[in-house]
């Protein structure tokens, strides 16, 4: 999500790209928690030993401060990773009792630049497997921070999960709702009203705490304490699994430990459900909708860090018989290996007590063959055990080694999504929605299949906006800007407090070319909010497309008061102050915004732009490989390098790079024109003269072109022709062109 394509011209002039706005999913709750929830150290007064024991399992450890007691990483010797993907050096530091994530990069001339340094606040992991960690920004959001550490071979550090790669979401990262909520409690107050909101109240929990398991605590404490209630009347007030049946103690588990990958859209929250609302006991169904690949598309044998009840779900034996997670796991006590290794055994001779021979089977330890450890398709530093229970020992070494980017292409999918869990009937209208929903999401044949998801829209009506956003959302990133327009419209019906409909529309009038009404609409979501920098920067974006540089100014201000880590606002802001002929706060801000996000294109094509303009041509030069490197399919920056080239008397290169840019965007006029420029300068009258003539076809008011073409047939004797297009030439409102058109024709 960013303002793509917003850049300065090179040469005197400005220009202002079309760029599109950027936005956040922000779901309307539906119930709200319980108010129910206590303080979990309440739960110690009568269940001390099971809650010592559970505080030193993974759940119990699954969320916490820094602090010296709970530090085991390097902070000191092996503590720098080198990602080359992103070409980014990160040190993790410790000083005077604090920890820190350090990046840096090798900049232009060798220096040290683009520095970033944050304190590591959180960490997320219990550090059986892996520790990440995290910062709160200037605007209450949980950020991720881009290095982990592994526990395999003895601990080290490296990439978090979807980083190792070139435009890596480094320093970036808000945690929402959805995928915080499986890594700690329930906080007591919820400031976050959806599933995707970042922001957190400043009392967060530390750890999965006992009511994840067991719902709200306070009835149960309240009975507890009377003195005046039954065993059986406090049993009551308070949920035990282990009394459950089957399904709702499977799920109980399932809440958090079931996911059928992390590559597509897997797992929907109802829209009818607030955060923090799921209580066990209850069917899961009612919060969550779960959608898997179809089978047969290449995706049958995914294992990923989150699959342990999915593979467990494949597996003969679970569906064979009664078996829950607490069939071998005791969540409230890690036992020691050997202890474990004793119960996986009697559990697994309880229906295989003759397999391999009694004897044997004693002395056997079925997990390591039947459920060895494998390597996640999803995290690569961690080796996890497949709970798919296979009969047969795998052949292939599970634990080999493989890069992040090799499963890239996992990111990207076109085939089929199907509704995984829990099996529906026909009646149930809605899954059908969010299956159409899922389906537009996840694969990248889009048209197809947002006509189905308008279709079963029109069909069925619903009354929640959400069902209605996604489908202008579809639309709008296929580039059917009236389409969306109208369907942002529709959930704005059903929900006129729904703030994504808002600025969804927003972009939608910007891509459809209504300006004004963008600006209308911006505006009043700026004034009925509290501050959002998000919005404020779409607001800013706006006037300067609307020519208000002032304007833009006084918002994308006010947009980084509210958090100065918003690299979209800073090289906004630089594009205003750079209208404003500020050109040393221009470049402050486009060189702040590639501190923030060191591959955000725009910004470097802009500051490359600058620094063309004031005559430095080889930091020029640099920059605009950088906006390069990061977009390379942008032709108009592949069109401003290859001027800048042929300034610098590069030809050769120039010619590569404006070739590029006509194959990239064959229609735009500017880009003919300016390859055919140095075409005449290596003396190829030929190629100028055509590409001059397609610059004209595509744009007959191109006079530049007109003079130039008509230059070039005089020089070869065509004087007919060429007194037509100098005389077109003569009709420039650009006095410099008109005179030199008049001259010629003298």
């Amino acid at each position: 999500m960013s303002h793509k394509g917003a850049m300065l011209a090179l040469g005197c002039g400005l220009a202002l790209a079309a760029g599109a706005l950027f936005h956040g999913l922000h779901r309307k709750p539906g119930r709200a928690p319980d108010s129910g929830y206590v303080n979990s150290a309440t739960c110690a007064g009568c269940h001390r030993d099971i809650f010592k024991t559970y505080r030193l399992t993974g759940m119990g450890r699954s969320f916490y401060r820094p602090s010296a007691e709970n530090i085991v990483e390097d902070y000191k010797i092996h503590n720098t990773v080198y990602n080359s993907a992103s070409d980014r050096t990160y040190t993790m530091l410790e000083r005077a009792g604090k920890w820190y994530e350090r990046r840096h990069q090798v900049g232009f001339g060798g220096k040290e630049t683009n520095v970033v340094e944050k304190e590591v606040e959180y960490v997320i992991g219990s550090g059986n497997h892996a520790r990440t960690y995290l910062y709160r920004d200037s605007e209450g959001h949980l950020v991720e921070m881009p290095v982990s550490w592994y526990s395999e071979k003895g601990g080290y550090w490296a990439m978090s999960p979807g980083y190792d790669r070139v435009n890596q979401e480094d320093f970036r990262r808000t945690i929402v709702n959805e995928c915080f909520s499986c890594h700690n409690a329930y906080p007591q107050s919820v400031r976050a009203s959806n599933f995707t909101d970042p922001t957190f109240s400043d009392q967060v929990p530390e750890g999965i705490d006992c009511q994840r398991c067991h719902g709200p605590g306070g009835a149960h404490v309240e009975a507890a304490g009377s003195g005046r209630a039954t065993p059986e009347t406090i049993r009551r007030t308070i949920v035990n699994p282990a009394r459950l049946d089957r399904d709702r103690q499977l799920e109980t588990c399932f809440q958090c430990h079931l996911e059928t990958t992390s590559r597509i859209p897997s797992r929907f929250p109802r829209y009818d459900r607030a955060p923090s609302s799921y209580q066990p006991g209850e069917p899961l169904s009612d919060y969550f909708e779960y959608f898997d690949y179809a089978p047969g598309t290449g995706h049958d044998d995914k294992f990923e860090i989150a699959h342990a009840a999915y593979r467990l779900r494949q597996s003969t034996c679970f569906r064979s018989s009664q078996m829950t997670c607490t069939t071998c796991h005791n969540p409230h006590r890690v036992p020691p290996v050997e202890e474990a290794n004793r119960q996986y055994v009697a559990v697994c001779r309880s229906c295989h007590a003759d397999t391999h021979g009694s004897e044997r089977l004693a002395k056997a330890d079925c997990v390591s063959c039947h459920m060895p450890k494998r390597r996640a398709d999803d995290a690569v530093h961690v080796v996890m055990t497949d709970h798919y229970i296979h009969r047969t020992r795998q052949s292939h070494d599970l634990l080999a080694p493989f890069q992040e980017a090799d499963f890239v292409s996992l990111d990207t999918y076109s085939g089929k999504v199907i509704p995984y869990f829990p099996p529906r009937g026909s009646k149930d209208r809605d899954v059908q929605l969010y299956l159409d929903v899922a389906q537009v999401q996840a694969s990248t044949d889009r048209l197809p299949n947002i006509l189905r998801l308008q279709v079963d829209l029109e069909k069925s009506p619903p009354t929640r906006p959400e069902f209605y956003y996604e489908l202008a959302e579809a639309y709008e990133k296929s580039g059917k800007h009236s389409e969306a327009i109208h369907w942002y419209e529709e959930a704005l019906r059903y929900g006129p407090e729904f703030r994504p409909a808002t600025d969804g529309l927003a972009v939608a009038l910007i891509g459809f070319g209504d300006l004004n009404r963008a600006e209308s609409v911006l505006e009043k979501a700026v004034a009925s909010g509290p501050a959002d920098a998000v919005a404020l920067t779409d607001l800013g974006n706006v006037y300067l497309k609307q020519g208000k540089p002032d304007a833009a100014q006084r918002t994308l201000t006010r947009a980084l008061n509210v958090n100065p880590e918003t690299p979209e606002a800073q090289n906004l802001l630089g594009l205003a102050l750079a209208q404003k002929q500020d050109l040393a706060g221009a470049e402050r801000c486009f060189r702040a915004a590639i501190s923030i996000q060191p591959e955000l294109a725009a910004a470097h094509q802009n500051l490359a732009n600058l620094l063309a303009r004031s005559g430095d041509y080889v930091q020029a030069l640099y920059h605009f490989e950088k906006a390069i490197a990061s977009d390379p399919n942008n032709a108009d920056t592949r069109d401003r390098y290859g001027l800048l080239l042929a300034t610098t008397g590069s030809y050769d290169r120039a010619l590569v790079q404006l070739r590029e840019a006509v194959r990239l965007n064959p229609n735009l006029a500017q880009v003919h024109s300016d390859l055919a420029a140095v075409f005449s300068a290596e003396g190829n009258f030929e190629s100028a003269a055509n590409e001059y003539t397609q610059s004209i076809q595509l744009n007959p008011e191109a006079y530049e072109a007109h003079l130039s073409l008509g230059m070039i047939l005089a020089h070869s004797g065509n004087l007919a022709a060429a007194r037509v297009h100098i005389g077109k030439a003569a009709q420039s409102p650009d006095p410099a062109i008109r005179q030199a058109a008049e001259a010629a024709l003298r």
